[in-house]
């Protein structure tokens, strides 16, 4: 179970990559910096290892955080304009962990709240939230771990209003000529998270990927491609299955 939680915290927490140090308080971050582009996607952890799901993700040091200059928090806002934006979203995703395991599927995301990420075979594995709970479910051990979606960093990216200036701590701020990098962390201290995203600004801004960091320091990276927007998606792809039963799949 400690495994799964490993697994699911981490994976939506999936985001912590640093590129170089963090903006110093009050640089001008809107300028074109040298940002590499995204690592190629290396292997997802397998069911032991870290994971971009898990809530047991490396806390930020108390006080930690930019003072955003005008050109930074510009920035910020558009990020959170993207996430507010997206009524649903689908596509592949690669999930690759510190361990250089590679696990591939297909998600589903349906704002405020839901989201569904189905592991491709062999794996059984389901990450799900209905909006509540998120569940890390393993169909072939018959496990589940359990968590709140308020206790994950993804309930910043995922609520009705997003706003990140608001509720969370800016670490980074980058742009290049065609990404834009933001790392953060939720100010609520109950809720532990890094996470670090990695946009795309041609020609729109569009998630590509997010790191996040364990409580070990190890990191799982998760890129996802062929998004599609605004389609219709079936509720009942949101629901916790209960584990006992045969898996049904979208």
């Amino acid at each position: 179970m400690h495994e799964l939680r490993a697994i699911a915290i981490a994976a939506m927490a999936s985001m912590c990559l640093l590129a170089g140090p963090a903006s110093a308080a009050g640089e001008d971050s809107s300028k074109p910096l040298n940002v590499p582009a995204p690592a190629p996607a290396s292997p997802p952890p397998s069911p032991g290892s870290s994971s971009a799901w898990s809530a047991e993700v490396a806390p930020a040091k108390a006080g930690e955080g930019l003072n955003l200059n005008p050109q930074q928090a510009d920035l910020v806002h558009k990020v959170s304009d993207y996430f507010s934006n997206l009524d649903t979203l689908q596509g592949n995703f690669v999930q690759t962990g510190a361990d250089n395991k590679r696990m591939r599927g297909k998600f589903y995301l349906m704002r405020p709240g839901r989201f569904r990420f189905d592991y491709a075979r062999p794996s059984r594995q389901v990450v799900v939230s209905d909006g509540h709970y998120l569940a890390i479910q393993d169909f072939d051990l018959n496990n589940e771990d359990r968590v709140a979606l308020d206790d994950t960093p993804f309930r910043l990216l995922l609520r009705k209003d997003v706003d990140l200036v608001r509720d969370a701590r800016i670490m980074e701020v980058q742009q290049s000529d065609d990404l834009l990098v933001v790392g953060l962390v939720d100010k609520d201290p109950n809720t532990p998270g890094q996470i670090k995203l990695f946009l795309s600004t041609k020609p729109a801004l569009e998630l590509k990927e997010w790191v996040t960091k364990d409580a070990q320091g190890l990191d799982t990276r998760v890129q996802v491609s062929d998004l599609t927007k605004s389609a219709e998606l079936d509720a009942a792809l949101f629901k916790i299955q209960s584990l006992g039963r045969p898996m049904t799949m979208p």
